[in-house]
């Protein structure tokens, strides 16, 4: 039987490199699509790298889609790690900030999410897993757009999950707190890294949720936190 095949949206950065190390490890065909051109050095091995596509823009997302399917027969997860962030005050920020991370965080996963929707749905147990933000729950000051955007994407989640109750697609969201980023060592260096999430402790959180082991979860927002 062929293996699983899991489509992962910014598969170039530091999770979507952790969550594609992992999900090539238990046994999945990985495809990581990124705006970015290529992968950095030291990419895992065996992952399909697609750079260059914009996910914002649904003709190119339908020919990635069909294209991974023509190639790879099957879908049968899409994990939607594309987006951004952005600390702005509004009365300092720039108020074109609000557009751009609506587009990279809430637009490109509902665009992805549309157009791999057709092959999910042809799958035995289609997944889609999202990621949302601990810190859209509650915004603090200078995440009031990000917080914004990451809520979309958490309500994306949740009206997608009762669209697809009677079919075999689930759809969930993890809600990280910091993640353990170099970016963010470097802007917080007096801060304890420990108490961050690991890109690979949520990449296990996001690779269970895709797995056949949570057919009974949907519509979940988990979090995953850490000691923050």
């Amino acid at each position: 039987m062929a293996s699983k095949v899991i489509a992962i949206t910014g598969g170039f950065g530091i999770l979507g490199e952790a969550v594609c190390r992992a999900a090539k490890g238990a046994g999945w065909t990985v495809i990581a699509i990124d705006r970015a051109d290529g992968p950095r050095e030291g990419f895992p091995d065996g992952v399909e790298a697609m750079g260059g596509v914009d996910l914002t823009q649904a003709e190119a997302a339908a020919d990635l889609f069909n294209a991974i399917v023509k190639k790879y027969g099957r879908l049968d997860a899409l994990l939607n790690i594309a987006g951004g962030f952005r600390w702005e005050t509004l009365e300092d920020g720039n108020i074109d900030s609000w557009d751009f991370l609506f587009s990279i965080n809430v637009k490109t996963a509902a665009t992805a999410c549309k157009m791999a929707l057709p092959y999910l749905k042809a799958a035995p147990a289609g997944r889609i897993v999202n990621v949302g933000a601990a810190g859209a729950v509650k915004a603090g000051m200078g995440m009031g757009a990000y917080a914004a955007s990451k809520s979309g994407v958490m309500r994306l989640t949740e009206a997608l999950a009762e669209e697809l109750k009677s079919t075999n697609v689930t759809v969930n969201a993890v809600l990280p707190s910091i993640i353990d980023t170099p970016q963010n060592r470097s802007d917080m260096p007096e801060a304890d890294p420990g108490d961050w999430v690991a890109p690979e402790d949520l990449a296990s959180v996001m690779l269970f949720l895709a797995s056949d082991a949570a057919k009974a979860v949907t519509g979940a927002l988990v979090p995953v936190t850490g000691k923050v």
